[in-house]
């Protein structure tokens, strides 16, 4: 516990740097526009609570005629002025726009509920208030927000049939499957979280009390961890979204760290309504941090095509557009496929042949990287972690590769690794890492994801299928890949008692193997 509350501290401790920073440019980027129309006001939440808001009307907006109407949900330790430079935009486009500080946070009353139920219901105190005080059509009301004010846009409409289209940038799907998944708690991006809320907000007391359960590693206390995060996913909703028909725009990036795209694309193929999935190289949030300066920004462009067509009616061709829209890590270009089942047409699979013991405890070299800085590095110069393959310590990890690839390899979609795993221990955590393998065995990251088994027979083997994190990257002609597979990784809380070992095995009758996702060629 020790190491994973220092762990906290110091992953908190950029949170909040990066938070407050954050906060103050987005608070000046819209200065020196003016914008037309703007009102700072307050509006009553759930329960009473005061939530400070703000709204952009359009130029000449006399009370005549009626608007589609935008309400914008602040993401998780931003101020309300986050969405400034988009609300201008879009009420020039004929939107008016309410952007309201979520509970909890900055100025608004309450407390921190996590997009819990006075969350849901703020919203839709938010779209009585502006129908009631602004030129707001019932008729045609949207949704949207980057992180938090994605979780609750998509929660608003599932409890809101009033809301019409939703777009969810950086948000989740599904929370457990986001900072639990494989039952491995994600501590960094829990500690960001958590070190962002405590200055720039007021943690409930449930809130509280599930940080402090999830860090302790309370496995009394999993199924109420499990409980909670299940009332605040979409997911769980996802009859009453598809009952409503809500036209649903997902966009997130391949490298987040706190929401992991695969948990948005599962949640996607659920959906029955209008619909569209777009993943980009980056972090939680940066793939739409320029629009929020008013730069030119393509995941705000489509969030406004989507929005011009599902509110205003216009043919824009957004809906004749293939619905799953990808950008490639390595080439920067964008494609467009029918689904997401469509995306890894093609699989081939890796065998992991023989026998590997390894020794628990240590981490080996290979890792993911830190929590925003190593996706951002990715997404900006095309750098994601990297580790010596030959020269990682077989005691520590265990190690499969390829053949060399005559020609280059598209991964698309998610890898699956499917294996046997026998411990000496009830339980333990294993680490799996896809890498993009050169001449000189230098690896690059390409995927990765965690995974933690409890109340195993010691000595006894059994299956393992597990789920990396699914990405977009092309391996080049005459490399390899790689799967590594090891125990401590800084990203996450690890289960391994002291001395632990865990041996990899492939029956004859159930061979292991990782599976690889390759876009048709």
């Amino acid at each position: 516990m020790g190491l994973h509350r220092k762990a906290l501290r110091t992953t908190a401790v950029g949170a909040v740097s990066a938070t407050l920073i954050a906060g103050s440019a987005l608070g000046l980027a819209p200065a020196s526009q003016a914008a037309t129309g703007i009102r700072f006001v307050d509006i009553t939440g759930d329960g009473g609570a005061v939530l400070k808001a703000n709204v952009i009307t359009p130029a000449g907006a006399d009370g005549t005629r009626r608007y589609p109407l935008l309400v914008l949900p602040t993401s998780w330790g931003l101020p309300q002025v986050q969405y400034l430079a988009q609300a201008q935009k879009l009420a020039n486009s004929g939107y008016i726009v309410v952007s309201y500080n979520v509970r909890g946070f900055w100025q608004s009353g309450g407390t921190i509920e996590v997009a819990g139920p006075p969350d849901v219901a703020d919203a839709s105190k938010v779209i009585d208030w502006a129908l009631a005080n602004t030129p707001a059509d019932a008729g045609h009301v949207g949704m949207a927000g980057v992180s938090y004010g994605a979780g609750i846009s998509l929660l608003a409409a599932a409890h809101d049939k009033r809301v019409k289209a939703v777009a969810a940038l950086s948000g989740w799907a599904d929370l457990i499957g986001s900072i639990y998944s494989g039952r491995t708690q994600h501590v960094q991006a829990a500690g960001l979280l958590d070190g962002a809320s405590l200055v720039t907000g007021r943690q409930s007391a449930e809130l509280r009390q599930i940080f402090d359960d999830f860090y302790g590693s309370n496995l009394a206390k999993e199924p109420e961890i499990i409980a909670w995060g299940k009332k605040r996913s979409a997911a769980t909703y996802v009859d009453q979204l598809n009952g409503n028909d809500t036209a649903v725009m997902l966009a997130n990036a391949w490298g987040d760290t706190i929401f992991p795209p695969n948990q948005f694309a599962d949640f996607y193929e659920k959906l029955t309504g209008p619909k569209r999935l777009e993943f980009r190289p980056g972090d939680h949030a940066t793939a739409e941090i320029t629009g929020l300066f008013g730069l030119p920004n393509d995941v705000w462009t489509d969030t406004e095509r989507w929005f011009d067509h599902y509110l205003m009616g216009e043919d824009n061709g957004v809906d004749r557009e293939q619905p799953v829209r990808l950008k490639s890590r390595s080439t920067g270009g964008y494609e467009g496929y029918p689904d997401w089942k469509s995306v890894g047409a093609t699989r081939k699979k890796i065998a992991l042949a023989g026998t590997s013991t390894l020794h628990t405890n240590v981490d080996s070299g290979a890792d993911g990287g830190v929590v925003f800085l190593s996706s951002i590095l990715d997404q900006v110069a095309k750098l994601p972690p990297v580790a010596s393959i030959p020269l990682l310590p077989r005691r520590w990890a265990a190690v499969w590769q390829s053949e060399k690839y005559p020609t280059a390899q598209q991964v698309r979609g998610t890898p699956e690794l499917h294996t046997t795993v026998t411990p000496t221990e009830e339980s333990g955590t294993l680490v799996a890492y896809l890498y993009d393998v050169g001449p000189l065995g230098l690896g690059k990251l390409v995927s990765n994801a965690p995974y933690t088994f409890h109340g195993r027979t010691p000595g006894k083997p059994f299956d393992v299928d597990l789920e990396l994190f699914s990405t977009a990257y092309d391996v080049p002609a005459g490399h390899r890949l790689a799967l590594v597979v090891d125990t401590v990784d800084p990203l996450y809380i690890e289960h391994n008692p002291s001395g632990a070992q865990l041996t990899f095995s492939s029956p004859v009758n159930d061979p292991s193997y990782v599976s690889i996702p390759l876009r048709e060629q």
